[in-house]
């Protein structure tokens, strides 16, 4: 092997760089039909029915593949079955914008639904093989914050489309990205490391090597790069071996535990993305201009709460993943209530709505993270399938929810249902453990003796 071969690459970041582009095309292509219902719905005599059976189809066609796609990117493989999955997408957005009924249009969505479903099991598997456990927490902030991204840029985008072309250029033009990024995840992204000829030795030993420990110095013990006695004792940090066969997977609560965790938290997010504009344009009587600037707001907080969440999870907290899920569990009840005295300057509120975005994202991506830390590689994606239903679930039926509440009550009602979504969560993420193997490090919760600067690794467990 030459000496170019033998030095450390960098190429799991070009990797993370596909992830974040082929998710925020996906989620371009999850928002687009939003900003030109408007513009359609009087040609279809669309109802507001018709308009949330497309959302929620969209959802529980998402939902449905989870399972399945994660049972098969571990039996086939990644590569083949994300490749089809962003060409399928690209061909139902292109289907959307030749839709000649309400029927179609319907269908369309529950295709794009079936389509997108298998790219987030294949990303959270993708991020498990290409990066070390020190750095998954940040990857798995990069890959969520790309889906927050897209509502940013694509109401401008189409409202310019639509301005120059009309609703079905929208669609046909948005299906492009899909295609490109398909052909180049096909040639750029293995599905292991070391089958890709971008990347050296050295890295593909770096993906693999168990997380740093830091050495003891004059004859002091070996711990982690932090210890939190008491977060360990908080968080129920337990030496536990990784789930390994199908059958565990499916009866361990742990799993399940974080799936209805993330169906709550998701459910919170997508009522956000729903019903927010209605809400600035209801309750505070603003603009459409005003309404949409604020409503942005959230969505700039939510990139800013994945990147930071992953970062405190793997570095401050030192890849423990339920503190800041805890963490984002307990300030987003905090949030919903603060948002029941929301003033009515548009800067103070779109401030507000940021920090709400932020605290709201920060444990957002840990969710699909906690998967990676609880089974074997080959077993990761039917976990984070597992988990991924329970948020698709959550996306589907919440913001239905809240059109039932506001049909029979009002805002407060709203915000009280959401904080009670919250808080259900931090009781479920409480009742799940914080796994740790030898692989994962010393916690707080296992140290290790001071054989370790003979280069052992003998772990002594206090907090089994």
């Amino acid at each position: 092997m030459n000496s170019s071969k033998d030095a450390r690459t960098g190429y799991r970041w070009i990797v993370l760089t596909m992830i974040f582009v082929t998710y925020c095309i996906a989620g371009a292509d999850r928002a687009n039909l939003g900003v030109v219902i408007p513009t359609i719905r009087n040609e279809y005599h669309l109802s507001n029915t018709d308009i949330g059976a497309m959302a929620s189809l969209f959802y529980f066609g998402y939902a449905i593949v989870q399972i399945p796609s994660g049972y098969l990117f571990g039996k086939l493989g990644i590569r083949g079955i994300m490749v089809g999955s962003m060409v399928l997408t690209s061909v139902s957005t292109l289907v959307m914008g030749m839709a000649g009924s309400v029927f179609q249009l319907k269908a369309a969505r529950t295709v794009l639904g079936l389509a997108e479903g298998p790219l987030n099991i294949g990303i959270v598997s993708t991020i498990n093989r290409w990066f070390p456990p020190q750095e998954k927490g940040l990857a798995a902030g990069v890959f969520i914050s790309a889906i927050k991204f897209s509502p940013a840029f694509v109401p401008p985008l189409c409202a310019l489309l639509l301005l120059k072309f009309g609703w079905r250029d929208v669609f046909f033009i948005f299906a492009v990205p899909g295609l490109v990024s398909s052909l180049l995840w096909f040639w750029l992204v293995r599905d292991e490391p070391k089958e890709s000829r971008f990347v050296s030795k050295s890295e593909v030993e770096y993906i693999k090597s168990p997380p740093p420990v830091e050495q003891a110095k004059e004859g002091k013990k070996t711990v982690n790069s932090v210890e939190h006695s008491w977060v360990d004792r908080l968080i129920r940090t337990r030496r536990t071996e990784l789930l390994s066969t199908t059958r565990s997977i499916f009866t361990s609560w742990n799993v399940w535990g974080c799936a209805l965790g993330y169906f709550f938290l998701v459910g919170i997010t997508y009522a956000i993305m729903t019903w927010v504009p209605t809400y600035l344009v209801s309750v505070k009587h603003f603009s459409v201009m005003k309404m949409g600037a604020v409503a942005s707001a959230p969505w700039v907080g939510a990139i800013v709460g994945n990147l930071l969440g992953g970062w405190l999870s793997d570095r401050v907290f030192a890849r423990r993943r339920k503190p800041v899920m805890l963490i984002t569990s307990v300030a987003t009840v905090g949030m919903m209530y603060a948002l029941l005295f929301a003033p009515n300057d548009p800067t103070l509120l779109a401030l507000l709505f940021f920090t709400a975005g932020v605290l709201l994202n920060l444990g957002y991506s840990t969710f699909l993270v906690y998967p990676m830390g609880i089974a074997t590689r080959e077993k990761v994606p039917l976990a984070a399938s597992i988990v991924n239903t329970g948020g698709s679930l959550g996306g589907a039926f919440a913001p239905f929810i809240v059109g039932l509440i506001l049909d029979k009550s009002g805002w407060p009602a709203v915000f009280a249902f959401l904080a009670a979504c919250s808080a259900t969560t931090f009781v479920l993420v409480l009742s799940i453990i914080e796994p740790r193997t030898a692989a994962s490090g010393a916690g707080a919760g296992e140290t290790v003796t001071e054989g370790a600067r003979a280069g052992s690794k003998q772990f002594v467990e206090r907090n089994a």
